[in-house]
């Protein structure tokens, strides 16, 4: 499968409000504004079914193409409908190449910790100050026969190639322990299984007389 461009036509527009979004929403377009770098806020319409596919990553960068000119963005801010989360209003920040960004990365747990061991995530993302068009889509920590006990901060997480930590490195991310009281439950009366014959070991009742 031909990977996804992230080059998109944009089209300024000069109509706001709710009523004009709810037409273009109708037109399977997206209402957008860009802003940053000193600029004066801008309001386009994105492609809908192209602009769906990209946002679906976190941190997407996309380059948009607005009255001939390139305009390199970072989705900053996705608006959907509580309910129909149809996409609403989308924000985009002007980047430059080289330029670092601060963002929020997901967390990604892989592995499984030593025997007798149970993991509990804490943070589900990190934040990270990195160059824009190399923002990693998640970030691994992997649990692999960790011991009950060990804890993985912000501070111990493997970063890409020219990322910095923006997190507290003592942000606690994972926590090994030994499994809950609870979840040791559930298991034994997951591989339980009911005594043979147990309706029959019961005593007959004497016939009433």
């Amino acid at each position: 499968m031909a990977e996804l461009s992230n080059h998109i036509d944009a089209d300024s527009r000069e109509s706001f409000g709710k009523g004009a979004a709810r037409k273009l929403r109708a037109a399977g377009k997206i209402p957008a504004v860009i802003y940053g770098h000193g600029t004066e806020p801008r309001h386009v319409s994105l492609p809908g079914h192209q602009t769906s596919l990209l946002i679906r990553k976190a941190n997407a960068i996309i380059e948009l193409s607005i009255d001939g000119k390139d305009e390199l963005t970072l989705v900053k801010d996705v608006q959907r409908d509580p309910v129909r989360q149809i996409i609403e209003h989308i924000d985009l920040v002007v980047v430059k190449k080289g330029e670092k960004v601060h963002v929020e990365v997901p967390v990604h747990i892989e592995g499984e910790p030593a025997p007798g061991a149970a993991f509990l995530q804490d943070a589900v993302t990190i934040r990270i100050e990195v160059e824009a068009t190399h923002i990693p889509e998640r970030i691994v920590i992997s649990v692999e026969g960790l011991e009950i006990g060990t804890h993985v901060t912000a501070g111990d997480v493997a970063l890409p190639t020219g990322a910095t930590l923006m997190d507290d490195p003592e942000l606690l991310m994972v926590a090994v322990s030994a499994p809950t009281v609870a979840a040791v439950a559930d298991e034994a009366a997951e591989g339980a299984e009911p005594a043979a014959g147990a309706e029959a070991a019961a005593p007959a009742e004497e016939p009433a007389e």
